[in-house]
């Protein structure tokens, strides 16, 4: 199994340039549309893709991904169909892909048969939003044994002793949230963002990530020269929710990324 994650942070550092880390929720609001707005991601040269995993009860996201996730079950998404999704997309694309999760979804089937699953369909990281480190040794094991990364979140309350704790516990990256709270687009990008991102640098060779309130190019630039990656979820969430034309929602995602993009050059 190759190394996503690893060669794209890589290749990023060697060309001094942040990733760009795209959030959609599998299946919004078909999984037609989800595969063809995947695509268009893509193409447009994100370097991640992180597919939430649809749930009943997302408490970690903010109205917009809550929606989304309403309207891929309402369509018809199951987990099942999730990986079916990621198998579409390695069909044409070999971007590395992150499930964004909660854990009741891995631990209903068992970790094991969940992380093979994912392995299986073709991917290579797991966010489980709800499973801090101290209570996922099963888990960690479990990905660890397939190859499967591990990616922890710290938010800005999390102790300054607990990020080596975070760091041990994570194998692809480090998720810091930009703010506390639920997922959405912001006006304005907290202060000391930089400092809380240096400061979590200084405990970690991982590579960092920010999300949480991202939406401008300009907030993806600020972000970009202080991190290793930039995450983008609500304003594509929101583009793709724009307009109940399938072909026009995706036309409007495309445009919001490739408008977004545009603050890393």
């Amino acid at each position: 199994m190759s190394d996503r994650i690893t060669e794209a942070f890589a290749k990023g550092q060697k060309e001094d340039k942040p990733l760009f880390v795209a959030y959609l929720c599998a299946g919004d609001p078909s999984f037609e549309t989800s595969l063809a707005a995947c695509r268009e991601l893509i193409e447009a040269g994100v370097d991640i893709l992180e597919l939430g995993a649809p749930f009943s009860d997302p408490l970690a996201d903010g109205l917009p991904n809550q929606l989304a996730a309403q309207r891929a079950l309402d369509g018809g998404m199951t987990q099942d169909r999730v990986f079916d999704l990621v198998k579409a997309i390695r069909e044409f694309s070999e971007v590395p892909i992150v499930l964004y999760t909660y854990y009741n979804l891995v631990f209903a089937p068992g970790e094991m048969t969940y992380a093979q699953r994912a392995v299986e369909a073709g991917v290579d990281g797991c966010l489980t939003l709800d499973l801090p480190p101290e209570e996922a040794k099963t888990w960690m094991d479990v990905c660890d044994q397939l190859g499967l990364k591990t990616v922890f979140i710290v938010a800005p309350t999390t102790p300054p002793e607990r990020v080596p704790i975070i760091g041990d516990a994570t194998s692809g990256f480090i998720y810091y949230v930009s703010r506390t709270g639920v997922t959405g687009e912001r006006a304005e990008l907290p202060d000391g963002l930089s400092d809380a991102v240096a400061s979590i640098k200084a405990q970690t060779d991982l590579p960092v990530v920010v999300g949480f309130g991202v939406s401008r190019p300009e907030h993806v630039r600020a972000v970009g020269q202080a991190a290793d990656g930039v995450v983008v979820g609500s304003a594509l969430v929101n583009s793709l929710a724009s307009d109940s034309d399938a072909d026009i929602a995706v036309k409007a995602l495309r445009s919001k990324a490739d408008s977004l993009i545009s603050g890393l050059v």
